[in-house]
Order: C-alpha cells, then sequence, then structure tokens
C-alpha cells in the first residue's frame, strides 16, 4: 500500500517497475527524515559555534555535556522506536483505531524513560571527576547538563509522536518542525548566551536552556499537530485518557530497550576510541574528531533510510505480505550501497579538503585525510548494517539484532582496533589507523551477520504466511 495514497501496490508489475514503484514509495518516506535528521545535527552544529565564540571554556563546556547527554538520549530514543513498527503493522493491516491505544501506552512509556534520562543528567557529575575533567570546566558543564535535562522529556514525548507520524507513513511533519527548532535555536542560543529580553547572560552554559525551550516547542507542536489534522483523526490519539497498561508497555519495552541498547553500542564505541586515541597527542585527536565528524554527517543518509524501511517492512506485514515485506528490505539496502558508492567516491576524491574546511594546520589535515580514507572504506558495510537493523525492526525482531550488535562492535571491532592501534600484538602500533581499522572489521561483521538475520526473518515469516493460508 502506498504510505501517501493509501493505495495497494500492484505486485503484477515487472521486477524493474516494482523496484521503480518501491524506491519512489521508500524515497517519499525518506527524504524528509533525512531533512529532519540533518536539522537537528545541525543544532548541534549552531551551539558549538556560538559556544566557541564566547571562549575556549564555554566550548569545552558544551563538548564536554555532549558527550555525556547525547549517549543518554540516544539510548532513551532508541528505546522508544518500538512504537514505529507497532504503529505500521497496525497501519497496514487497517486497524487505525488500534494505534490510538499503542500510542498511550508509549506516551506513559517515554515519561518514565524522560524522567530517568533527566535524573542521569542531574547526577552526572562523578563522571565528570571520573573523567579526571579539569575542575574549572565542571561547574558550566553540569549546568549546561542541567538545561539540557529539562527537555529530554519533551525529547521522549516528541519521538513517540514523531514515530507514530512515521509509522502510517507522515515523516514530513517531522522535517517541518525540525526546521523550525533549527530556526528557532539561533535567536533562543543568542539570547541565552549574550543575554537579552532580560535574561542573564549566561554564556555556553545558555545553548543548553535554549535547547530544552526548543525540545518543548517541537513536542507540542507535534502534539497539536497530530491532535487536529485530519490524517491523524482514525487512529483516535487524543479521544480519551489511558491509565498504564504495564503488560503493553512491557512488550513496547522488549522490542525497544534492545534498539536503544544496540544503537547504544554503536555510538559509544565511537566515544571509547577517542578516549583511547587521546593518549596520542592533541593533533592525532584533532584529525581524529575531524574525520568522525564527518563521517556522522555521511551517516544521516543511511540511517534515514533505515528508518524508512522500518515503516515500509512493517507496513507490509502489516497487509499480511511477507514478500512485499522482504521486496522493501532489499530495495532499501540496494539504495543505500548506491549511496555509499557515492558518498565514498567524493570522501575519497576530497578528503583533504573536506578536511581542510575544519582546520588550517597541515599536520592536522594529513591525518583526518587519511583516517577519512577508512570512513570512506567502511561506508559499504555501515550502510548494509544501518538498513538492515531497520528492516529487522519493521519485523519486531530486536533482540538478536541487539546481541550481534554488541558482539560485532565490541567483542571483534575494538579488540582488533585496540590490538591494531596500541599494541605490537600484530605488529608495529597503527595508532590511529588501526583503531579506525577495527572500526571497518566491525561493522563489516554487524553488516555480515544482521543480514543473515534478516534473510532468515524474512523467509520465517513467510513459511508463517504460507502455513496461515
Amino acid at each position: 500500500m502506498n504510505p501517501v495514497t493509501d493505495q495497494p501496490v500492484a505486485v503484477s508489475l515487472s521486477r524493474p517497475a516494482r523496484i521503480r514503484l518501491e524506491l519512489k514509495n521508500l524515497l517519499a518516506l525518506a527524504l524528509p527524515i533525512i531533512i529532519a535528521q540533518l536539522a537537528t545535527t545541525a543544532m548541534g552544529f549552531v551551539d558549538a559555534v556560538m559556544a566557541g565564540r564566547v571562549g575556549p571554556k564555554d566550548l569545552a563546556a558544551v563538548a564536554l555535556g555532549n558527550s555525556i547527554w547525547v549517549p543518554v538520549f540516544l539510548l532513551m530514543t532508541g528505546t522508544l522506536l518500538a512504537t514505529t513498527p507497532k504503529v505500521a503493522q497496525r497501519f497496514g493491516a487497517g486497524k487505525h483505531s488500534e494505534i490510538g491505544p499503542i500510542v498511550r501506552q508509549a506516551l506513559w512509556l517515554a515519561l518514565v524513560v524522560g524522567l530517568i534520562a533527566t535524573s542521569m543528567l542531574v547526577a552526572a557529575e562523578p563522571v565528570l571527576h571520573l573523567m579526571k575533567v579539569d575542575p574549572e570546566l565542571i561547574s558550566p558543564c553540569m549546568q549546561y547538563l542541567h538545561g539540557i535535562a529539562s527537555g529530554l522529556p519533551a525529547v521522549a514525548f516528541y519521538h513517540v509522536l514523531r514515530c507514530t507520524s512515521d509509522g502510517i507513513g507522515r515523516t514530513r511533519p517531522a522535517m517541518v518542525l525540525g526546521l523550525c527548532g533549527l530556526a528557532l535555536n539561533i535567536p533562543l542560543n543568542y539570547i541565552f548566551i549574550y543575554g537579552h529580553f532580560g535574561v542573564p547572560a549566561m554564556g555556553g552554559v545558555g545553548c543548553g536552556w535554549a535547547t530544552a525551550i526548543v525540545m518543548w516547542v517541537m513536542a507540542l507542536g507535534l502534539a497539536g499537530y497530530e491532535r487536529w489534522a485530519p490524517a491523524y483523526r482514525s487512529s483516535e490519539l487524543f479521544s480519551r485518557f489511558d491509565w498504564p497498561q504495564w503488560a503493553v508497555i512491557k512488550r513496547l519495552l522488549s522490542i525497544g530497550l534492545p534498539i536503544g541498547i544496540a544503537v547504544f553500542a554503536e555510538s559509544s564505541i565511537f566515544a571509547v576510541i577517542a578516549l583511547l586515541i587521546g593518549s596520542l597527542g592533541a593533533t592525532v585527536v584533532a584529525g581524529h574528531q575531524i574525520a568522525l565528524n564527518v563521517s556522522s554527517l555521511v551517516f544521516m543518509i543511511p540511517y534515514s533510510l533505515g528508518m524508512a524501511v522500518t515503516v515500509r517492512v512493517g507496513q507490509a506485514l502489516g497487509r499480511e505480505e511477507p514478500r512485499e515485506a522482504r521486496f522493501a528490505a532489499g530495495v532499501g539496502m540496494g539504495t543505500a550501497l548506491a549511496y555509499a558508492c557515492l558518498s565514498a567516491s567524493l570522501m575519497l576524491a576530497l578528503r583533504e579538503p573536506i578536511a581542510a574546511i575544519y582546520t588550517a594546520d597541515p599536520t592536522v589535515i594529513h591525518i583526518a585525510a587519511m583516517l577519512i580514507v577508512y570512513s570512506a572504506l567502511f561506508q559499504f558495510s555501515d550502510a548494509i548494517q544501518v538498513t538492515a537493523a531497520g528492516a529487522l525492526r519493521g519485523y519486531q525482531d530486536t533482540r538478536v539484532t541487539m546481541i550481534l550488535t554488541l558482539f560485532a562492535y565490541w567483542g571483534i571491532g575494538l579488540p582488533v582496533g585496540y590490538a591494531l592501534g596500541l599494541t605490537d600484538w600484530l605488529g608495529e602500533p597503527r595508532g590511529p589507523s588501526g583503531l579506525w581499522q577495527g572500526l571497518i572489521v566491525g561493522l563489516s561483521c554487524a553488516a555480515l551477520m544482521l543480514s543473515i538475520r534478516l534473510t532468515r526473518s524474512a523467509r520465517k515469516r513467510i513459511r508463517i504466511s504460507r502455513s496461515a493460508g
């Protein structure tokens, strides 16, 4: 069924025609998600730039705060991603009235995980001491985290509502709100950083409070839109009040928590590598951060494709069309691979000009350009693993996905990277190159194992459908 027109997809079409139709439907979902993700990433970039203009201390406080709250944010929002396949399957099955009760329970779950995440940030000071952070930075960093923490419950509610909208094939509202949030973030930063309209000047700390306000505005904006827009009326999202139903919340958590842990595992391994590289000197760290930033921006495209694949697979399974679900997953992975060919080629060809955007230091440029080569090489395995993981979310197969992801990153990638980069176990230590080579190994293992798991899940669902028929 087309997510925009709600019309059935003609399976009698030729294979090339089916691929074109599926690609059109996939991109219709994915493009707004891509824009929304880039807008969110741009907010972090704006915070860093505006805090940096105040002074290095303010920039350092924001950077340290980000290293703490972003992993918590990813764990929280990853857990709430269970909403998307649940909604998508009911929408695909035409059971629109069942969407509202599921979403209301997901909102209760959002309240719980949002408050837990808030508590983690408020109590983060011992982590800063454990990291041996400069005592002068601890106070401004904690003030920044307190500001961010006040917005995390809003992020949790927003994410459930966004997953609901994505699940029924409406991805543009999140895009519009993401762009509005970015536009609002800039003047709010200006007000809170420099002190205007009666607000005291907070320096870099003000970025945290500005971000929190943006979070609440986006959450309330999406709630209001879904309350009144005709496209959501059949889902009866706000038609009644439901108390928590722990059996339903437990099922959501059983699907969502493995997603959150898997996302956290992937993001945290980069943080660990950054800590390991920290012993190699400031120049190496700077080169690593440039390559990592470039990789993160490029990753937004396949990550968004993976989110769209979740919707396409979930809706097809809801219609009891497991072959179409498998076909949607295949087209999604093929699209991600095509993008990887483009991104890898550009990164290889333009690695030095890209690095020069960030710095004029020739040594840092050389190191960053060298690491961008490794980033270009893992584009292919990264594209496969993230879209395969998205498809598996559509199948609500998340527990094994989590185990495979943890094993690939922490059981293979990190040990191999450590051995190659910082020890003489496998020859002369290779420094940052060895750690990034470990990333390639870990991502490649994840891509292989998740692809095998996806193939088995798809075949199993087809067999079940045949038996039922």
